[in-house]
């Protein structure tokens, strides 16, 4: 059984906290899966909302952020760290952004690209595929979308 109490998910407001959150992408992104520092970390940083999940000891166990596009409202960036799933901490996630999106924004379209293995995760809250599977940084992906 999982204690997710034992978790907190905060806005990265500081630079302290995105750092951390920038810490977990690092380590399951450009570390784990490979992807380049430069496609993980991108133009996008300084406008979108951060993320991070602590653990009781105060250190990153995850990170999120959305942002805004032509398209919506954005979600991106969902990682935990590989010691630290199982535990509910992608969900928590999930729902301190979908939280902070409806409290900020007007838009009731939010959409994300899906790794295949995170599916069953955004599904569960309430998120549909649509389109055709497609690679991203040599890992597959499908869209997903959810009107609110």
């Amino acid at each position: 059984m999982t204690n997710q109490n034992k978790y907190q998910v905060k806005i990265a407001e500081t630079t302290e906290l995105q750092d951390k959150a920038f810490m977990v992408r690092k380590e399951v992104f450009v570390v784990e899966q490979k992807v380049s520092h430069e496609d993980e970390f991108d133009e996008f940083e300084k406008v979108s909302t951060h993320f991070v999940a602590l653990d009781q000891n105060q250190l990153p166990v995850g990170a999120a952020r959305w942002r805004k596009t032509d398209k919506g409202i954005k979600l991106e960036r969902f990682a935990v760290s590989k010691e630290a799933r199982g535990q509910g901490i992608g969900s928590l996630l999930v729902e301190a952004v979908l939280n902070n999106v409806k409290i900020r924004e007007k838009t009731d379209y939010l959409y994300l690209h899906a790794q295949l293995d995170a599916i069953p995760l955004y599904s569960k809250f309430g998120f549909k595929k649509t389109g055709p599977q497609f690679e991203e940084c040599d890992i597959q992906h499908f869209k997903m979308y959810l009107i609110l």
